[in-house]
């Protein structure tokens, strides 16, 4: 793990955004718990993507499909049969590794590597209370499949016409063999995810435009331009139900990633599950033609998508020669909106500071403090992300002004109290 990756690690750790999972059993590999923070944080993220996606367009509607489904979905859609890694085996030190990312024929500590071997990346339970393989179900190993299965549903029951798209927030679950790098790479893991339907004429615009359209709305909140990228798939390695597959790279701290993927599917997932399922998942257009539609996937990571906010907005300074560490985040995004800060713990000062934040908590998540000197408290939000922090000294008694201090200018300004909503309603729009 890199320096800056270390850094961002333990502040995660230390502020309460993102804990080791199980921690006081010794942890489980590769699991994560958000914290207080943290949950404020991914839940203004889903909340963000479910607004830009469904709540603010007239073409796209939500779902919440359940993790566990018929077994026939997973064999419709070809997981049980292609959602594969090649394994080996080393004989010597008995680790396993995946296939493609050994250069070399032997493992590092000089054993021989078994034949490569199919593993398929689903995660295995059972319904009820007998383990036969009558009643074996996978968790979802992606949310898209929950998509497809309702498509008819949602043509009968809403007045969707193509194009249209259903979206959907939810956990999903891969058995992955090297999952690594903080929450990048984990086996439970959240996603966004979009399936717009569209006439088959028109789904190379419709890929176009919403490469367009994923890739704006991370540089909206706050990403560093340079460190985003659009990056088109090969035709010799796009998935066999892939006619078109572009990923939205950014540059972590162990170098550049998928954030996100807008895949041109085609119409193989609607054309599997009415072959399997003997449904007739066609559409009838206004003039009575009948078609299978094209889909457009943008599928991104929930989890992904935090981590990349964290990173970019990670900064460390000298200020007045002490070191300040920063969260920049957009404020649409931080955790906490407005900070409210008495300048001492006097009875006055803590009464009216009481009152301006119960007054602002009805409209944002708010944190009260008064504990330590006001620059620890300044310190201490500006490690969480706090866009502003309100301090209540004894000429606000007098005056009925605050001093508005911004985190990442460190300008500090006196607003009256009354004027104090609509300033910072303003402020993180």
């Amino acid at each position: 793990m890199s320096d800056l990756m270390k850094d961002i690690t333990g502040l995660c750790k230390r502020r309460g955004i993102i804990y080791p999972s199980s921690e006081i059993y010794g942890g489980f590999a590769n699991s994560w718990d958000y914290g207080p923070y943290g949950v404020l944080l991914k839940n203004n993220v889903k909340k963000i993507w479910w607004e830009t996606m469904v709540k603010f367009r007239d073409d796209i509607v939500g779902l919440d499909s359940a993790i566990l489904m018929n077994p026939k979905v997973w064999e419709a859609s070809g997981h049980l049969k292609a959602f594969t890694d090649p394994l080996v085996d080393c004989k010597k030190c008995k680790q396993r590794f995946k296939s493609d990312d050994l250069k070399k024929k032997e493992c590092a500590c000089g054993g021989e590597l078994t034949p490569a071997r199919d593993f398929n990346l689903m995660f295995k339970t059972h319904a009820g209370p007998v383990e036969s393989d009558a009643n074996l179900v996978y968790l979802r190993p992606e949310t898209a499949q929950g998509i497809f299965v309702n498509f008819k549903n949602v043509l009968d029951s809403t007045r969707v016409k193509i194009p249209f798209g259903i979206a959907q927030i939810g956990k999903s679950f891969r058995n992955e063999i090297t999952p690594g790098n903080f929450t990048f790479r984990t086996r439970e893991f959240e996603q966004f995810e979009l399936e717009y339907f569209v006439d088959p004429k028109k789904a190379d615009k419709s890929f176009d435009e919403w490469k367009e359209e994923r890739l704006k709305w991370y540089l909206g909140l706050g990403i560093d331009k340079k460190k985003i990228k659009l990056k088109d798939h090969p035709k010799k390695d796009l998935a066999h139900y892939a006619k078109a597959v572009t990923d939205i790279e950014y540059e972590f701290p162990f170098g550049w990633s998928e954030l996100e993927g807008i895949a041109n599917r085609g119409d193989y997932d609607l054309k599997q599950h009415q072959a399997v399922s003997g449904e007739n998942l066609q559409y009838t257009d206004g003039e009575g033609e009948k078609f299978t539609p094209y889909v457009i996937e943008p599928s991104g990571g929930v989890d992904r998508a935090v981590l990349a906010f964290l990173v970019d907005a990670y900064k460390e300074e000298e200020v007045k020669g002490e070191k300040r560490t920063v969260l920049s985040l957009h404020p649409k995004l931080a955790p906490i909106k407005v900070a409210i800060l008495p300048l001492i713990k006097k009875e006055p000062l803590i009464k009216l500071a009481n009152k301006i934040y119960t007054e602002l908590k009805e409209l944002w998540f708010v944190e009260y403090d008064e504990s330590g000197t006001v620059g620890k408290r300044y310190r201490r939000q500006d490690e969480i992300g706090t866009p502003y922090c309100v301090t209540v000294d004894f000429d606000s008694l007098e005056d009925s002004r605050v001093t508005v201090r911004d985190r990442d200018s460190m300008n500090q300004e006196r607003i009256d109290i009354s004027a104090l909503k609509e300033y910072i309603t303003h402020k993180i729009q």
